[in-house]
């Protein structure tokens, strides 16, 4: 085994060492600007500080996997909306990584049909704005499907109506830490109850979110694969490969390194234009940010608060990504 040579240790030192103090000149100067803002609001007579988080908040949010009342804390408050925030954010980055998957392998397809549709959904979907597609996904929902009276059964247990999607869930007895059955909804004479309801503000914002993203992980996808050298794909014929077992043995797995630093920026993003939910009312981050500055007045605070949520997202998806980055990149995707 060997031992690294001592120019190597120092120099590794000295670049982490340069990082720290990077950091911390960072944080300082952040640190000295909210300050100078806040002395500069108090002298001008504006009441300033951070001190309102632990005021009641006297307002309610509406939905969420946090329990909340008006009674409870500001601070509170915004960490119901950074929860309602990362479960969108989550459950869409999922679905546009699959679905523009699917369509940057159908963009390669041998069969023009399948290329020409998934070239315009791509073409199509990306050159619309998020904000307009969230809007219409908004109305449809909203004014197209039937009342919560005459909801439809997409599967058994999965009904769909103006007042969202209910579905099963796992519940758990009181006094017990893991689910012990599922809870199925039933279509009664006025509504569907039981279940776990999705609101028609949460199903908007992450249809919207998923579809349009999903768009451009497409490009992502096709580029990728055709970063592979047709030698590789020809090797894996001569091996007796299947088209189905070449792309996910060899062109993935080479693709991927090519794949992953743009899909990182891609994901940022569609973190970020979560807080495109405010224009249909789900209750995310900015939108309770919003209603606090409207009772509290404290402006510059709730953009900063804003603004240091939104930066610590993304540096913890930019750090996970660059983590799997360097996997990909050494060992290839197992």
């Amino acid at each position: 085994m060997t031992r690294a040579a001592p120019g190597t240790r120092r120099a590794v030192w000295l670049a982490w060492a340069l990082q720290a103090l990077l950091v911390i000149a960072v944080v300082g100067g952040a640190f000295w600007l909210v300050h100078h803002a806040l002395e500069t609001l108090r002298a001008r007579g504006v009441r300033s500080g951070f001190d309102f988080l632990m005021d009641p908040a006297r307002f309610e949010v509406a939905e969420g996997w946090l329990d909340f009342e008006g009674s409870q804390p500001l601070w509170r408050a915004f960490l119901a909306g950074l929860i309602n925030t990362v479960r969108a954010s989550v459950l869409a980055a999922a679905i546009s990584v699959v679905l523009g998957t699917l369509l940057g392998i159908g963009r390669l397809a041998p069969h023009m049909l399948v290329r020409w549709l998934c070239a315009i959904y791509v073409q199509t979907i990306r050159n619309v704005p998020l904000l307009l597609q969230l809007l219409m996904l908004y109305f449809a929902i909203t004014q197209l499907l039937p009342d919560s009276t005459e909801a439809i059964e997409l599967v058994p247990g999965v009904w769909l109506s103006k007042g969202g999607l209910a579905m099963p869930w796992p519940v758990s007895e009181p006094g017990t830490l893991w689910p012990s059955h599922l809870e199925w909804p039933e279509h009664g004479s006025f509504s569907v109850t039981g279940g776990a309801a999705l609101s028609p503000e949460f199903l908007a914002v992450v249809l919207a979110l998923a579809l349009y993203n999903a768009a451009f992980i497409a490009e992502i996808v096709r580029a990728g694969i055709g970063s592979v050298s047709a030698g590789q794909k020809l090797a894996a014929q001569a091996l007796g490969l299947t088209p189905g077992q070449q792309l996910r043995i060899v062109v993935l797995p080479q693709a991927l390194r090519v794949i992953v630093p743009s899909l990182t920026n891609q994901l940022l993003s569609l973190t970020k234009n979560s807080s495109l939910a405010v224009a249909v009312g789900y209750p995310e981050l900015v939108s309770i940010a919003n209603t606090s500055l409207n009772s509290t007045g404290r402006a510059f605070e709730c953009i900063a608060v804003i603004m240091a949520v939104y930066l610590a997202l993304s540096l913890l998806i930019s750090a996970l990504m660059n983590r799997y980055n360097a996997r990909v990149a050494l060992r290839g995707w197992q």
